[in-house]
Formats: structure tokens, sequence, C-alpha cells
């Protein structure tokens, strides 16, 4: 991994030989190989590889979600795993924002108040919160659907619930696992041309697994991996600006 010179923006994101060992009695898999990262802000990067090369682990492990065996996880400068558990959830609320291939959404919640939660959990004022859930789903598209429970939302609809409650807490990095997974070829497209929007008008750092070369070949950079190790990082910049 090259180091940054003096004038190169600082990485958001820097990971240094992480490694991660499951452990099931005498039997020890390794996820991820000594591997280094670095991301930096305004960047979309996907993540792609065979089932089994380790995206996922690695997702768990840049956020915190995961423990790591070895290496080093900095976001925003900060050591996660020199945290304590407490501060680094804190420090996910804060920082970060997640979208899943599952929904996630609460049912018997409307549309704000999904998105509002993360805000009352980390001690936004409820009015306050309510105006940024609702200003975030104006975002996008769903300015119409506040009320609406996630069972009254087409599977579209719903993982743009998610995008908003990822986003309305203005993370500093996104991580999107497989965010289309669950939806058909029209319904994905719409949402990749949202997180794409996102990225580019308003420089969202977005971490996204996915499966799908479509996807992969829209993308401004995406790394490969096999095997838990990193095996290429090819940059498209000038997908950066087109979407």
């Amino acid at each position: 991994m090259s180091t940054p010179t003096s004038d190169a923006p600082r990485p958001l994101l820097a990971a240094t030989g992480v490694r991660k060992v499951y452990r099931t009695g005498t039997v020890e898999v390794t996820a991820l190989r000594d591997l280094d990262l670095t991301v930096l802000p305004g960047e979309l990067v996907g993540v792609m590889g065979p089932s089994g090369s380790g995206k996922t682990t690695l997702l768990n492990c840049l956020s915190g979600l995961d423990d790591i065996d070895a290496g080093r996880v900095e976001v925003e400068g900060r050591d996660l795993f020199a945290m304590s558990d407490a501060e680094r959830t804190e420090h996910r609320a804060r920082a970060m924002g997640f979208v899943f291939q599952a929904f996630n959404l609460i049912p018997v919640f409307s549309a704000a108040e999904n998105v509002e939660l993360p805000l009352l959990l980390t001690g936004t004022a409820p009015r306050e919160a309510r105006a940024r859930a609702e200003a975030m789903l104006e975002r996008v598209g769903l300015g119409h659907r506040t009320a609406h429970r996630p069972g009254e939302l087409s599977g579209g609809e719903q993982q743009r619930v998610t995008i908003a409650r990822a986003l309305v807490a203005r993370p500093a990095v996104v991580w999107a696992d497989e965010p289309t997974g669950n939806l058909d070829s029209t319904m994905a497209a719409q949402v990749m041309d949202l997180l794409h929007t996102l990225n580019r008008d308003e420089g969202q750092t977005i971490v996204l697994v996915t499966h799908d070369e479509a996807i992969g070949a829209r993308l401004p950079r995406v790394i490969r991996m096999r095997d838990g190790r990193l095996v290429s990082d090819t940059r498209q910049p000038e997908l950066q600006s087109t979407g």
C-alpha cells in the first residue's frame, strides 16, 4: 500500500494487516489474510469476488461490527479496535451508515419513524429528528410516502427507506452489503442510480459489496477479493462524475 504524499487527501479509512479467523471447536478458517486497504473521502468503492472470498467479512471488520485477530483499522483517524465496545458503538452510530440486502426495517414503524430512529438513539431532539427524516426521505424520492409502513411499500421503496436511514445522521461512510440483492433489475438500477447520485452530488463515501458484474462496471473503483486476500484494485475515475 503506497504512502500518501503530504498534499494528498487524508484517508477516511485506513486498514493495515487486517486478519480475521473464525474458530469452531478445533477448526480454524482464515477469512481475511493480512489485508491492507485505503479509502479516500468521497470515493465509491465496490468489493467483488466469488462466494466465500471474504467480502462481507471485510465490511464487518472495517466497520467494527466484527472483531479482528490482527491489524489496525482507522476511520477518520481513530483506531476502531483501540476503543471500548461502547466507544466503538457510539462511533459507528455517529460516523457510519449501513444498507443491507435484507432491509431490516421495523414493520410497525412508518417510513419516517424508521429513518429518524438512529437520530433518536444518539440524542437528537424528536422534532429535529422527524424534520431531518422527512427531508432525507424527500431526498431519496419518498417524500410522499413518509407515513407508510414497510409492508405498504415496494421492495425498491423499502431499500430507499433503508438508504435514507443510513444517511440521515450524515455519516462519514456508508457500508452497503448487496443492496440490490433482493430487488428486480429495474428496482436495482434505480437504487444504484440513487447511490451514484448521492456519491456524485453530495460526496458521500460508499463502500459496496456486490456480486453483480453490471453494477461493478459502473463503479469508479472496484476491489476484487479471493480467499481472504485483495487480489486487484481497479480505478475508473471517469465514472466518478458520470454515475
